[in-house]
């Protein structure tokens, strides 16, 4: 490729935790979206009390998939079983390297015989596209960047979620007919502001809600008809401010880093990755140091996964994960101790050196935040996604950690870079915090985690 390729970076960095560490990728800004409709507090409590619409159209990658050969590529990429996969059916497809650490996630959508789309961030992408080009597959791909590096200045679909208790009496109302019984991550057909839409039942934090997406030509019909119809049902647009936070409520871990950085096994693929990609220009931030970019790694059973793993084919990592065992981490949700966030915040107001700044209500500050959890002197676990929950008026983040470690279990967070911080643009020079949080189910919650683990059981 005329810019290089992942590979070319790492050498040149020298080696991955180099390049990511120091990445020189600014901060991230979800684009079109407006930061805020009215308040994101506000809009927080929406999804959680009455309805919330996001608007999806821009900030994930698309990639189609068509061909007599697509269940058989994607079969042996993912962990996942494709026998009770069909048109109109929804997964969360995951990805492994040879070794079972996860290179990447996204949701897999059965459009129609022999086509389907893979939507998220494009880790999982990347992967099967380098597998749909160099193996023996009979498939073509077609590929929808998010808008911020879509060279059309468009998308091809729009994708927005309603979300929220009240989310099918908007529905209702803005088709103005009962819905159709669709069942957890099965798709079926609305008709909203005189189009047809495709409806994906699914839900962000727990409460009930749809995915709906349609031709880009059809958005602000749809998106109009859905605002007019929520107007009686407390219905608020959310805005790109707080849109990323209703993780933190629902328990999905946006972001691992990718598992391609390492092995021979993996060469040929870092050096078909270009060298201004996700992986190339991703950052790796946080109080957790390792030299070996491999101990960032994360398996399904760190991120919650391991239901998904079905060994009925044959799948790249599969021998690995047969032999993995007995999980060494799980997911959890950190709680984190306002007193201890709030005289954080504080030292912005003291002369020198202050706390890394803890932004809100979104805090990351880098692609593959990793941050230590330390209990009685030990490191048990890395947090890794992190924000204000208005609903739970707490700071709350994503977390793995050692299985023995407890629910209620009071744990230290390190807040913050060594040495100052790194050479990322957007980290200013601080000090670090040492922040108690209490270990914390995961999803949040507890409508989520209900609502979750019956959805999965009817997978």
């Amino acid at each position: 490729m005329s810019n290089g390729s992942l590979e070319e970076r790492i050498k040149a960095a020298g080696g991955p935790v180099q390049l990511a560490r120091n990445s020189q990728i600014g901060p991230y800004v979800y684009p079109k979206v407006p930061a805020e409709f009215t308040n994101w507090r506000d809009e927080q409590v929406a999804w959680r009390e009455t309805c919330a619409l996001f608007d999806q159209s821009h900030h994930m990658t698309d990639l189609y998939i068509e061909g007599p050969d697509v269940i058989k590529l994607l079969s042996a990429l993912g962990v996942n079983t494709f026998d009770n996969f069909a048109v109109n059916k929804a997964k969360q497809f995951v990805a492994c390297n040879n070794d079972g650490y996860v290179i990447g996630d996204a949701i897999l959508f059965f459009l129609a015989e022999n086509r389907v789309s893979l939507v998220g961030r494009p880790s999982a992408h990347n992967w099967v596209q380098y597998h749909a080009e160099t193996g023996d597959y009979d498939v073509t791909i077609e590929r929808d960047e998010r808008t911020a590096a879509n060279p059309t200045g468009r998308r091809m679909l729009y994708r927005f979620q309603v979300q929220g208790p009240t989310a099918h009496d908007v529905l209702r109302a803005a088709t103005g007919k009962e819905l159709p019984d669709i069942k957890f991550f099965n798709m079926g057909e609305l008709t909203i502001g005189g189009h047809t839409v495709r409806a994906l039942h699914h839900g962000m934090s727990g409460a009930p809600g749809m995915e709906l997406f349609g031709p880009w030509e059809e958005a602000e019909d749809v998106r109009a008809a859905i605002v007019e119809a929520g107007a009686q049902h407390g219905l608020r647009q959310v805005g790109s401010r707080v849109y990323a936070t209703n993780t933190c409520e629902s328990g999905w871990i946006p972001c691992p880093l990718p598992a391609v950085f390492t092995g021979d096994e993996m060469k040929a693929y870092r050096e078909w990755l270009p060298a201004n990609g996700y992986e190339a220009t991703g950052s790796l931030g946080g109080s957790f140091y390792s030299d070996d970019i491999s101990d960032y790694y994360l398996t399904p059973h760190d991120l919650g996964y391991w239901g998904f793993v079905k060994f009925d084919h044959d799948f790249v990592g599969r021998e690995a994960l047969e032999a993995m065992g007995e999980p060494k981490r799980r997911k959890v949700t950190l709680a984190w101790n306002g007193e201890d966030v709030a005289q954080a915040m504080g030292t912005l107001f003291e002369k020198g050196d202050a706390v890394k700044y803890i932004d809100l209500p979104l805090s990351n500050y880098s692609t593959w935040p990793n941050d230590r959890i330390m209990l009685d002197g030990e490191m048990v676990g890395v947090s890794t996604f992190s924000g204000y929950s208005y609903n739970e008026r707490s700071m709350l983040s994503l977390a793995c950690v050692d299985v023995d470690v407890e629910i209620g279990t009071e744990v230290t967070l390190v807040w913050g870079e060594e040495n100052r911080g790194s050479a990322k643009p957007v980290v200013e020079r601080h000090r670090q915090a040492e922040i108690r949080a209490i270990v914390s189910p995961c999803p949040y919650s507890e409508v989520a985690r209900t609502t979750y683990a019956e959805g999965w059981r009817s997978r």
